[in-house]
């Protein structure tokens, strides 16, 4: 995905130059009044592996770090998937990679229609809604049968082992085209947050409407089961979103749980940042939650994640920024993490996770298929 705004320029995979390829672009900004920055102890970036398996799937979306060893999932890998496979078709890609922080990759799940215990609506196309729950990988599923959303279906979710293989499939319960995730565990039980940027979108005929959701599913976990929907709760509603013939969907993007329960949203269409209170507990839509803030560097913010301190970081889907913003909304600090095509980075950052001991932030860059680290 290569878009600006909305304008699309090239197509994820193909870009020759590698912005993101030098050093980070120059120092991050200062942050205002003595606050501490995340990002700021960070001077470099560097690759750490394509994210391109031997299927040819392109266009990463997704990551997760693994925390704990299990099966085939080792302690300080990294989980990236694809969108796109290997014709550069988007909400085509199969593939979850597997790579370690030497770089060292291999193919952790190949998701297929005749490898499904069940039926998805449409086929598979993985999206960034790619979580690891008590040893399960979950990731979103909207799949397109010529790589435009027109064709796209409501889709679901994938329940992984940790052998690499699917076990359970969620769908129906107010999944429709989910985007993002995130997810936290405690005890046997579990909350996973995910937006949904199909509500209304496809009819619309790119026509912004304002009907993305943010679904709270609550699960249980059983020993040697895969995890079960205990019930889902509809937290946030009412967010723009449209379909666009290259970028595919834009609409409610990264989510992250900080402090008290508060859920942060990128809302990328609006480009700003909202904040749902109470996540964890609440019964009843937030709407679009309280905005957080708005403009300034953020352009078309997509994916989200929440550094030690609580602030947000999230990267920009229309210029190849990394911006850290505090809980009271000051947009502390900012900088190029790619600098590829015109304008400059735009549509090169997707998701992204920090590194274990608060030692760097992975990201993914589309514009190349690679992995990389700010660190």
């Amino acid at each position: 995905m290569r878009f600006t705004r909305g304008i699309v320029l090239a197509t994820a995979g193909t870009a020759a130059v590698a912005g993101a390829g030098l050093m980070a672009t120059g120092p991050a900004l200062a942050a205002p009044g003595g606050h501490h920055s995340f990002i700021g102890q960070f001077h470099r970036t560097s690759r750490v592996a394509s994210t391109v398996p031997a299927n040819g799937d392109v266009n990463p979306y997704g990551v997760v770090v693994v925390r704990h060893s299990l099966g085939r999932l080792h302690q300080g890998d990294i989980l990236v998937n694809n969108f796109n496979n290997s014709k550069n078709l988007q909400g085509t890609g199969s593939t979850i990679v597997e790579i370690s922080p030497s770089g060292h990759r291999t193919v952790f799940a190949h998701i297929t229609r005749k490898s499904l215990p069940g039926s998805c609506p449409g086929g598979v196309g993985l999206t960034t809604a790619l979580v690891l729950v008590h040893g399960w990988v979950i990731v979103g599923n909207l799949p397109s049968k010529n790589g435009q959303a027109a064709t796209s279906s409501p889709g679901c979710m994938f329940v992984i082992d940790s052998a690499g293989t699917v076990r359970k499939i969620f769908k129906g319960h107010g999944i429709n085209g989910p985007w993002d995730a995130t997810a936290v565990g405690v005890g046997r039980s579990a909350a996973l947050f995910v937006t949904n940027v199909l509500n209304g979108t496809v009819a619309a005929k790119g026509k912004v409407v304002h009907r993305g959701t943010v679904l709270r599913l609550d699960l249980g976990f059983m020993r040697g089961k895969p995890p079960s929907i205990q019930s889902v709760t509809k937290i946030g509603s009412g967010f723009a979103e449209r379909t666009d013939p290259a970028a595919f969907v834009v609409g409610p993007t990264g989510v992250g749980l900080g402090r008290n329960g508060a859920l942060y949203i990128a809302d990328t269409e609006m480009s700003r940042i909202t904040r749902i209170s109470h996540a964890l507990a609440r019964h009843t839509s937030a709407g679009t939650g309280m905005m957080v803030t708005a403009g300034g560097k953020l352009n078309a913010p997509l994916g989200l994640a929440i550094a030690p301190g609580g602030d947000v970081l999230t990267v920009n889907g229309g210029d190849g920024r990394i911006i850290e913003t505090s809980p009271a909304g000051v947009q502390v600090a900012s900088r190029f993490l790619d600098r590829s095509g015109s304008p400059p980075g735009s549509g090169a950052l997707f998701g992204l996770a920090l590194k274990p001991g608060m030692r760097g932030v992975y990201y993914v860059d589309d514009a190349v298929n690679t992995l990389r680290l700010l660190h």
